[in-house]
């Protein structure tokens, strides 16, 4: 009799045992059914993030080839208006110095006639041919370099001679070519004689 409960209480062990395990496996694949759900989740939540800066990265990126691309079209328009600028500037210089030459050979035309002949209608018109072209040439800011009696500069004179004179030593003492300046800029340096300091001889000495 004792035997008999012996064994049934055994088998009863061995179904608790049994179901114990089960409930243990159950749990096991609950909680791993939450760890996976949670990753998935994760995942999924991760997922737009990483798309998001993949996004931005670009954006980022054709933003930096726009803005490259618009400064080296910013250069090009500036450096051709540069290049513009100068051509321009330089033809306009070509014409002045054309023009100049031409007021020269008026001033030593008008330095040559006499009184009279420059008070005829004729010669009154030669003056103001000669005013106008002064003037045309003022207007594009052509001047004229006034060098006799000042003193010697290299980047406004270009010393030919050395002669005496009554001037002091140093100073611009005849104008050989006029030179002109263009809005403040030398475009041809006066040719002139700089005074070496000795005085010119005179009848008295």
């Amino acid at each position: 009799m004792s035997k008999k409960r012996s064994g049934h209480t055994s088998a009863n062990e061995k179904d608790m045992n049994m179901q114990g395990r089960n409930e243990e496996r159950k749990a096991q694949v609950q909680e791993d059914l939450v760890d996976t759900a949670e990753a998935e989740e994760i995942k999924q939540e991760q997922g737009p993030v990483d798309e998001l800066e993949r996004m931005k990265l670009e954006l980022a990126e054709y933003k930096d080839k726009y803005l490259r691309s618009m400064a080296e079209f910013e250069n090009y328009r500036r450096r051709s208006i540069s290049e513009k600028a100068d051509w321009i500037r330089h033809a306009t210089k070509e014409l002045a110095l054309h023009i100049c030459d031409v007021v020269d050979n008026f001033e030593r035309a008008l330095a040559q006639a006499k009184s009279e002949d420059l008070e005829s209608p004729f010669g009154k018109g030669i003056v103001l041919i000669e005013k106008q072209l002064v003037k045309a040439l003022q207007k594009e800011g052509v001047q004229k370099i006034e060098a006799l009696g000042a003193e010697f500069d290299p980047e406004y004179h270009d010393a030919l001679a050395h002669i005496p004179s009554e001037y002091e030593e140093n100073m611009v003492a005849a104008i050989i070519q006029n030179g002109y300046t263009m809005h403040d800029k030398v475009i041809r340096p006066a040719k002139v004689a700089v005074s070496n300091g000795t005085k010119i001889n005179t009848l008295e000495e």
